[in-house]
């Protein structure tokens, strides 16, 4: 009973707040429920599908693929799949993280995964397309050309500064999924 305690401790202090906040404010204790009630729903539908991609990826691409194509020598072609797998994403960034323990197990480079990352936050096809249709193409290309450079500077920049040991243990964990 302790241990299940612990480990929805954040989830109950959020219910609890949240009744409090009704008792105080019945509407927006209300609106906060609701949201979180809707959150709960969508991640009801994004996260099935996910992992049925990530047994998919796990069963039919081995190791010595993804490593061949964004491990350590990977170079230019690890970054630029990195950079199309992220756009062509969908579904919200929390998606993303399953995806990268797997990506982790079958070693993928850290600055390739970091990449991953960034390119599935910012540069997804979807969003380009909307903003071409909303802002113009000299916008919607603009900020592209910006994004891909600041986030590969970025993911270098981070993987300098994590230490090895801190990442060999995030690669431990990975494993352990």
């Amino acid at each position: 009973m302790k241990k299940i305690l612990k480990r929805y401790q954040m989830f109950l202090v959020v219910f609890a707040l949240i009744i409090i906040v009704t008792v105080v404010n019945r509407e927006l204790g209300l609106k906060a429920f609701s949201i979180s009630v809707d959150s709960f729903k969508q991640m009801l539908f994004v996260i099935p599908p996910v992992f049925v991609l990530l047994g998919l990826l796990d069963v039919w691409v081995p190791r010595e693929t993804m490593v061949k194509y964004m491990g350590e020598g990977s170079g230019l072609k690890g970054i630029v799949l990195s950079i199309l797998l992220g756009s062509a994403a969908a579904g919200p960034l929390y998606g993303a993280f399953p995806i990268t323990a797997v990506f982790m197990k079958k070693g993928v480079k850290f600055t390739n995964i970091l990449i991953f990352i960034g390119a599935w936050s910012t540069t997804k096809i979807p969003m380009f397309l909307f903003e071409i249709a909303s802002l113009g193409i000299k916008f919607a290309v603009t900020r592209l050309l910006i994004d891909i450079p600041g986030i590969i500077m970025i993911a270098y920049a981070l993987s300098k500064f994590v230490s090895k040991n801190e990442i060999d243990e995030l690669y431990k964990n990975a494993e352990n999924l």
